[in-house]
């Protein structure tokens, strides 16, 4: 077993509100350095959790001699050069989602990780809430049969002020918008629960705010705010001729929701964004199910993701200083692929108006 973990950060969004403070608080991790493309950023973050090393140039984290794991929480156009320049360096690697621009990128970056040896991860966080895996594995144990039908509602309401900046949130070109942001999440999800892939999608895409202050003058928004997609699944283990249905939007009011939903042949479940579980048998009301909902990070946003990843970054470290590959529910960069796969079609859907069936 080796000594303390080494942890670099590229980004310092997320990575500051929910990765920092979670993997400062693992006994087996040290932040070591962090970048942002505003020095800025970097050293504000730097100086808020003690880490050593900051820079404007991502490569210097990545390369600094200290650090075992690279996160990297970027807009997503720059994940693939990042990635592959981490596993040229022999780094572990924890990319946030959606992993690439598209399936090529997906594939490629895969294969390198795979080649490569070390520990490459895509940020599903949400597979880790304790009360998920309790209902993951009531599903699965024949809770509710058959799955019938799955079902997702995400709303985050605030992107329907107009007053929000224009940001790369609001540009396609380096990856913004709900459907890679949220709906990756979803099909993830999906996948982690169901253990059967999407065999195919009908998907519609909006944008409700289409333009956004940009100093002195408004940008044209090119992204998507609402993604909403009509699925089916391949049969599994507990899927038959199963069908889903999605809602996300960033404008909805008046509050937050993350609920996903499964009504099988005996009955239905559903799992809200703490991770709370909910059962009602065939021909019964709800009642909650008795699940540790785990705890939420100090300072951040009860949205669930936070509850997750504090499960998660400990796993990650023990694994690295173990020299395990293999971290049981993580999502690989296979599982990356998979997601990418579907987000390429749910966008060629949209382009042309039909279903698209995937292989």
């Amino acid at each position: 077993m080796s000594d303390k973990v080494g942890i670099g950060f590229i980004g310092s969004g997320f990575a500051r509100t929910v990765q920092m403070p979670a993997f400062r608080e693992c006994e087996g991790a040290r932040l070591v350095s962090v970048s942002s493309g505003h020095l800025e950023n970097a050293e504000a973050a730097a100086r808020q959790f003690e880490i050593p090393h900051f820079s404007d140039d991502w490569r210097q984290t990545i390369e600094h001699p200290e650090v075992d794991l690279v996160c990297i929480t970027t807009p997503p156009n720059l994940h693939h050069e990042m990635v592959m320049f981490a596993v040229a360096a022999g780094k572990h690697i924890l990319a946030e989602k959606p992993m690439a621009m598209n399936l090529a990128e997906a594939e490629e970056m895969a294969a390198a990780a795979a080649a490569g040896g070390k520990l490459a991860l895509i940020d599903h966080e949400l597979r880790f809430q304790r009360g998920r895996q309790k209902a993951r594995a009531m599903l699965h144990q024949g809770e509710i049969g058959m799955v019938r039908h799955a079902k997702y509602n995400f709303r985050a309401p605030h992107r329907g002020d107009t007053k929000l900046p224009w940001t790369w949130w609001s540009d396609i070109e380096a990856g913004g918008g709900a459907l890679g942001a949220i709906n990756s999440h979803v099909i993830d999800s999906f996948n982690w629960f169901l253990a059967a892939e999407i065999s195919s999608v009908f998907c519609q895409l909006q944008t409700h705010v289409k333009e956004r202050p940009n100093g002195d003058s408004f940008r044209q928004v090119t992204t998507d705010d609402e993604a909403n997609m009509l699925l089916r699944f391949a049969d599994g283990p507990i899927t038959k001729n199963t069908t889903g249905l999605v809602s996300v939007s960033m404008v909805e009011q008046p509050e937050y929701l993350n609920r996903i939903e499964f009504f099988g042949t005996l009955g239905a479940m559903r799992i809200d964004q703490r991770g709370e579980v909910f059962v009602a048998k065939n021909g019964e009301e709800w009642r909650q199910a008795e699940a540790d909902i785990g705890r939420n990070l100090d300072g951040a946003p009860d949205t669930g993701f936070a509850r997750g990843f504090v499960e998660f970054a400990p796993l990650i470290v023990d694994a690295i200083r173990t020299g395990s590959s293999f971290i049981e529910h993580a999502a690989t960069f296979e599982d990356g692929v998979k997601v990418q796969r579907v987000l390429d079609a749910a966008r060629a859907s949209d382009r042309t108006g039909t279903v698209v069936t995937l292989g």
